[in-house]
């Protein structure tokens, strides 16, 4: 059978982050009854979608999944059972922040199959947790993160971000050596995004807050990316190091092209080579708002969307995989964009895999722009 992936969306909030420009409520506290129902009847309607797929993984993301009550989770994650089929190695992951989660809550998590927990950190600085409105302090990070491994879980990951305003290379590095004494099988290491119409962006421009220059952010994920993998990390994607054998498997596999199915509001889909998504709007979703079709796949659009994704991967391209996939040699199909990418020092080529170079990774972006 093939392999699908479902993400559950949980917009739901106790506060929202000033630099968040996700689907996410903290005010509609409300209406989780309602969706909960909702979502349970989007899965049930969706059944016949998955009938030649075994779900490999499943993931609650945020919104903060661990603020509604757990038997809500539970009662989304007994829904999925009772009409897909599930693998027995699923991967099942859900986001917490702490400030939200309980003993209790984790234990009901654990004891019914999430077998993975992601965590949001973002600094080990109380202070910049603070500038940036996070509800927590690293000190209930550390709880959470205790509580966690006392319930049972063997796979956790920390999220940290690099780029804030304020933060210093030694406010990262503080971070990461508080973060590796827990020894987490994951680290997920993201720049700060300004997005537009965000609090962060309206403090930004009034001058309360002033970000890092390029060199010192190019520094502050160096210096991360170093210190990991001198610990025995993998650096396998742009954002991300494990422990070998702990790789998110739900992210490889959209990076990899595999499907997947999204169920809540603004929650996106992939399958038989089409992209769509729920409505952004609760209320509208709430209504039975039909699906927004954002894209019908061809195979030269299959193709591009396959490099831009596989650049992502530290390792990068199997030249192999992509033949495998397309009947096609991808430096055939892209000889072109290969050709000025590789002159630019931007990717290597060896006998079996296209990737980005030191300064490929630097300048990520540019070399993702070549496959859109």
């Amino acid at each position: 059978m093939k392999e699908l992936g479902i993400y559950v969306h949980i917009p739901f909030c106790k506060k929202k982050c000033l630099y968040c420009d996700f689907i996410s409520y903290s005010d509609k506290k409300n209406l989780i009854e309602k969706y909960i129902k909702k979502v349970e009847m989007e899965i049930e309607n969706n059944k016949n979608n998955a009938k030649e797929y075994e779900i490999s993984t499943i993931y609650f993301g945020g919104g903060t999944p661990s603020y509604i009550k757990s038997d809500d989770i539970v009662k989304i994650l007994n829904t999925i059972e009772s009409n897909y089929i599930i693998s027995e190695d699923a991967e099942i992951t859900i986001e917490v922040n702490p400030g939200t989660v309980t003993k209790e809550k984790l234990k009901n998590y654990y004891e019914n199959k999430i077998n993975r927990i992601s965590i949001g950190l973002q600094s080990c600085n109380n202070n910049l947790l603070k500038m940036i409105g996070r509800i927590h302090t690293y000190e209930q990070f550390l709880e959470t993160y205790n509580l966690a491994r006392k319930v049972g879980f063997k796979n956790i990951n920390v999220d940290l971000m690099i780029g804030l305003p304020n933060q210093t290379l030694e406010d990262v590095k503080k971070s990461l050596e508080k973060i590796i004494a827990l020894k987490p099988e994951h680290i997920s290491v993201y720049s700060l995004i300004v997005e537009e119409g965000t609090p962060i962006e309206e403090q930004i421009e009034k001058g309360n807050l002033k970000l890092p220059n390029e060199e010192l952010e190019r520094q502050e994920y160096w210096t991360v990316k170093k210190f990991l993998e001198g610990l025995g990390y993998k650096h396998y994607e742009i954002s991300n190091f494990a422990i070998k054998g702990y790789e998110s498997k739900h992210n490889l596999n959209c990076w990899e092209q595999k499907e997947y199915l999204g169920f809540g509001v603004s929650a996106h889909s992939y399958i038989n080579g089409i992209r769509y998504s729920n409505t952004e709007n609760i209320e509208q979703y709430l209504k039975n708002a039909k699906y927004i079709i954002h894209e019908v796949q061809t195979t030269n659009t299959q193709k591009k969307e396959y490099m831009l994704l596989g650049l992502r991967k530290i390792d990068g391209i199997k030249i192999s995989k992509f033949k495998n996939k397309f009947g096609i040699n991808p430096i055939i199909e892209f000889k072109d964009k290969l050709n000025k990418l590789s002159k630019e020092k931007l990717i290597e080529i060896d006998l079996d895999n296209i990737k980005l170079t030191k300064k490929g990774i630097d300048l990520a972006n540019i070399v993702w722009e070549e496959f859109v």
